[in-house]
């Protein structure tokens, strides 16, 4: 049976009115950024939401502003009315603290002319303090206001009323929801968890909207519009094989030298980056071809490694290279240098503003997943090893031998392996390092990172 889509429901108000704050307060996590400073959301960010037993997939939008429509405020409005299209119901919210403003009114007359159903939320109503605002608030036209604190969590069973009648038609039966459940539960993980990542302005959000086919993330001239890691679910299909695969799409905002991020806001917003490349599979590092590879590129890249992502380094704006080659060849030798722990990573060329390059950099992001999640046979793991250990033994610091029995894969997404043996404490970093590139040489594992743990036998005699 086909999923049902859940109902749409898309928050709408000018800014700094607590539009994230009431999203993270529904779905019930902190994922969007929220800061005093207006104007924090920039892209439409969606979460599934379970209200009372009420679902509806709820979407976050940015602040909406009276701006030149070619201005970033004016393209970020642009964005917010695009949101609406295809929307079940808008939550349009209003500060209840303060007094109607002539934006709150425009917004007004613009949802008055939509044909979408409007529930008017006063947030920040704690206490007695929105009583004014509230009363105010009548004269927008939407009847009733639902008075609620997002930030305290008071008001929710009256904005579950409200929502009931509008929705309710809309959800899932649940006999529907039961066989959801049950093909869900059996059907194997196949979406590819991929996270663009990069300097500001190199372009990554242009990428994503090639890819999807749709300007569904703001993008603009100016560095650091992205400040969110910002989710997209998609469908790709492979033109080679013909094959449909899923995958979850994630921009996040430019990380810049450490140094330079002073203000609050570019530091959370980094730090959701950050927490992206955590939840990864795949990570592609973007690079700008007008710049080429620079130091706080190699930052994010061990970053990368060290979480032990996958990963890949595209060269964005191939269309406008020069020398096109040598730029090629010169990132090529940086890399190998730069990430002397791991040679050999991706490398590609691609344009987001053109498509050059973007299947086969999907195509090598899925096999670079499958190298990162396999798993080697015990016995032809220990086969290698043996092989391994003959054509290069191990030395015997201070004429003694340095003994190593078995190895043993104990983990997959990083590949983590465990040798077992003696002495292991005087094992040289060199030779760790030659049984680390023999197994991704050897046992199909490419360039992703692999964890290699040694572990000797306690001795019951020795002193602790």
């Amino acid at each position: 049976m086909a999923k049902r889509p859940l109902p749409q429901v898309v928050i709408i108000g000018r800014p700094n009115v607590g539009k994230s704050t009431l999203f993270n307060r529904l779905i019930g996590k902190k994922l969007a950024l929220v800061d005093d400073q207006p104007g924090v959301t920039r892209d439409r960010r969606f979460g599934e939401v379970s209200l009372l037993g009420l679902e509806f997939m709820l979407v976050d939008t940015a602040g909406w502003e009276d701006e030149d429509p070619e201005s970033l405020p004016g393209r970020m409005r642009a964005q917010t009315e695009v949101s609406l299209k295809g929307a079940d119901l808008a939550l349009f919210v209003i500060d209840s603290r303060a007094s109607l403003t002539p934006l709150d009114e425009e917004i007004a007359r613009w949802l008055r002319a939509q044909d979408v159903p409007v529930v008017l939320v006063a947030n920040k109503a704690e206490g007695r303090s929105g009583d004014d605002g509230i009363m105010e608030s009548y004269a927008l036209g939407f009847g009733e206001p639902v008075a609620i604190s997002a930030e305290h969590g008071e008001g929710m069973a009256g904005l579950f009323e409200a929502l009931l009648p509008l929705l309710e038609e809309k959800q899932p039966a649940e006999d529907e929801s039961e066989e959801i459940a049950l093909e869900e539960e059996h059907k194997p993980f196949s979406a590819l968890s991929l996270a663009i990542v990069g300097r500001p302005n190199a372009g990554k959000s242009t990428l994503i909207n090639r890819l999807i086919g749709e300007n569904r993330l703001l993008t603009g001239p100016e560095a650091g519009i992205t400040r969110d890691s910002i989710a997209v679910d998609w469908e790709w299909t492979d033109p080679e094989s013909g094959e449909t695969r899923q995958l979850r799409l994630v921009d996040t905002a430019g990380m810049r030298k450490k140094a330079k991020v002073q203000d609050k806001l570019e530091r959370l917003s980094v730090a959701d980056a950050r927490h992206a490349i955590d939840y990864a599979e795949v990570v592609v590092l973007l690079l700008d071809a007008t710049r080429g590879l620079e130091v706080q590129d190699l930052k994010i890249a061990n970053l990368v490694l060290e979480e032990g992502r996958a990963l890949m380094v595209a060269i964005n704006k191939w269309d406008v290279a020069e020398n096109a080659s040598a730029l090629f060849n010169g990132v090529r030798a940086a890399l190998d240098e730069g990430l002397a722990q791991l040679k050999g990573v991706p490398l590609l060329a691609v344009s987001g503003l053109t498509g050059k390059g973007l299947d086969q950099m999907l195509a090598a992001a899925f096999e670079v997943r499958e190298a990162w999640s396999r798993r080697v046979p015990t016995a032809a793991l220990n086969r290698w090893f043996e092989h391994a250990i003959e054509a290069n033994p191990p030395p015997a610091p201070g004429g003694k031998r340095i003994k190593l029995r078995y190895i043993t894969q104990s983990n997959t997404r990083p590949p983590r392996f465990v040798i077992f043996g003696n002495r292991l404490d005087d094992l040289p970093a060199s030779y760790e390092r030659y049984l680390l590139n023999g197994i991704r040489r050897e046992l199909g594992f490419g360039a992703v990172p692999v964890r290699l743990t040694l572990k000797s036998p306690k001795n019951p005699f020795a002193k602790d």
